[in-house]
Protein backbone atom coordinates (compact mmCIF):
# COMPACT_ATOMS: atom_id res chain seq x y z
CA UNK A 1 0.00 0.00 0.00
CA UNK A 2 1.22 3.26 -1.01
CA UNK A 3 1.45 6.66 1.26
CA UNK A 4 -2.40 7.61 1.87
CA UNK A 5 -3.59 4.49 1.58
CA UNK A 6 -3.17 3.04 4.90
CA UNK A 7 -6.71 2.38 6.51
CA UNK A 8 -7.64 4.49 10.01
CA UNK A 9 -9.28 2.54 12.81
CA UNK A 10 -12.69 3.48 12.26
CA UNK A 11 -12.30 2.27 8.24
CA UNK A 12 -11.06 -0.98 10.01
CA UNK A 13 -14.27 -1.44 11.75
CA UNK A 14 -16.31 -0.60 9.16
CA UNK A 15 -14.72 -3.26 7.22
CA UNK A 16 -14.66 -5.76 9.39
CA UNK A 17 -18.08 -4.66 10.15
CA UNK A 18 -19.21 -5.24 6.38
CA UNK A 19 -17.17 -8.70 5.86
CA UNK A 20 -19.35 -10.32 9.33
CA UNK A 21 -22.48 -9.00 8.06
CA UNK A 22 -22.09 -10.00 4.57
CA UNK A 23 -25.50 -9.70 2.81
CA UNK A 24 -26.86 -7.77 5.57
CA UNK A 25 -24.45 -4.76 5.53
CA UNK A 26 -26.71 -1.23 5.42
CA UNK A 27 -25.95 1.70 7.09
CA UNK A 28 -27.89 1.10 10.78
CA UNK A 29 -26.61 -2.91 11.29
CA UNK A 30 -23.09 -1.21 10.64
CA UNK A 31 -23.74 0.83 13.31
CA UNK A 32 -24.84 -1.75 15.45
CA UNK A 33 -22.11 -4.50 14.84
CA UNK A 34 -19.75 -1.72 15.65
CA UNK A 35 -21.34 -0.01 18.55
CA UNK A 36 -21.85 -3.92 20.02
CA UNK A 37 -18.76 -5.61 19.14
CA UNK A 38 -15.99 -3.00 19.77
CA UNK A 39 -18.48 -1.76 22.88
CA UNK A 40 -18.56 2.40 21.16
CA UNK A 41 -20.75 4.59 20.25
CA UNK A 42 -20.91 5.83 17.16
CA UNK A 43 -23.34 8.61 14.50
CA UNK A 44 -25.37 6.83 11.71
CA UNK A 45 -23.40 10.10 10.01
CA UNK A 46 -19.74 9.18 10.67
CA UNK A 47 -20.91 5.34 9.70
CA UNK A 48 -22.07 6.90 6.36
CA UNK A 49 -19.47 9.45 5.89
CA UNK A 50 -16.57 6.36 6.12
CA UNK A 51 -19.02 4.39 3.87
CA UNK A 52 -18.91 6.74 1.12
CA UNK A 53 -15.03 7.34 1.54
CA UNK A 54 -14.23 3.66 1.87
CA UNK A 55 -16.06 3.20 -1.74
CA UNK A 56 -14.79 6.19 -3.29
CA UNK A 57 -11.02 4.36 -2.70
CA UNK A 58 -12.73 1.70 -4.25
CA UNK A 59 -12.39 -0.81 -0.82
CA UNK A 60 -16.55 -0.89 -0.49
CA UNK A 61 -19.33 -1.33 -3.27
CA UNK A 62 -22.93 -0.63 -2.99
CA UNK A 63 -26.01 -0.83 -4.55
CA UNK A 64 -30.21 0.10 -3.49
CA UNK A 65 -32.67 -2.75 -2.54
CA UNK A 66 -35.96 -2.62 -3.06
CA UNK A 67 -38.04 -0.07 -1.60
CA UNK A 68 -40.42 -0.94 0.95
CA UNK A 69 -43.68 0.76 2.44
CA UNK A 70 -41.96 0.65 6.40
CA UNK A 71 -39.22 3.11 4.78
CA UNK A 72 -41.79 5.22 3.54
CA UNK A 73 -41.24 3.72 -0.14
CA UNK A 74 -37.16 3.99 0.44
CA UNK A 75 -34.78 1.41 -0.76
CA UNK A 76 -31.68 0.78 1.52
CA UNK A 77 -28.51 0.84 0.46
CA UNK A 78 -26.19 -2.38 0.90
CA UNK A 79 -22.54 -2.50 0.97
CA UNK A 80 -19.83 -5.28 0.52
CA UNK A 81 -16.21 -5.16 0.97
CA UNK A 82 -14.30 -5.00 -2.52
CA UNK A 83 -11.34 -7.54 -3.32
CA UNK A 84 -9.19 -4.44 -3.14
CA UNK A 85 -10.73 -3.57 0.42
CA UNK A 86 -10.35 -7.60 1.88
CA UNK A 87 -6.75 -6.54 0.41
CA UNK A 88 -5.80 -3.48 2.41
CA UNK A 89 -7.60 -5.12 5.58
CA UNK A 90 -5.35 -8.06 5.66
CA UNK A 91 -2.28 -5.54 5.16
CA UNK A 92 -3.62 -3.44 7.58
CA UNK A 93 -3.33 -6.26 9.93
CA UNK A 94 -0.16 -7.13 9.10
CA UNK A 95 1.42 -3.90 9.66
CA UNK A 96 -0.21 -3.73 12.75
CA UNK A 97 1.63 -7.24 14.11
CA UNK A 98 4.65 -6.02 12.43
CA UNK A 99 4.63 -3.15 15.34
CA UNK A 100 3.67 -5.67 18.04
CA UNK A 101 5.66 -8.00 17.74
CA UNK A 102 8.33 -8.47 20.69
CA UNK A 103 7.04 -5.48 22.40
CA UNK A 104 5.65 -6.42 25.28
CA UNK A 105 4.28 -3.51 27.26
CA UNK A 106 5.17 -2.81 30.69
CA UNK A 107 7.11 0.46 32.19
CA UNK A 108 7.83 2.92 29.81
CA UNK A 109 10.44 4.89 30.36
Amino acid sequence: MGKGEYLGEFEQLILLALVRLGNNAYGMTVRREIEERAERNVSIGAVYATLDRLEEKGYVTSHFGEATPERGGRAKRFFAISASGVYALNESRETLSRMWKGLRLGEVS
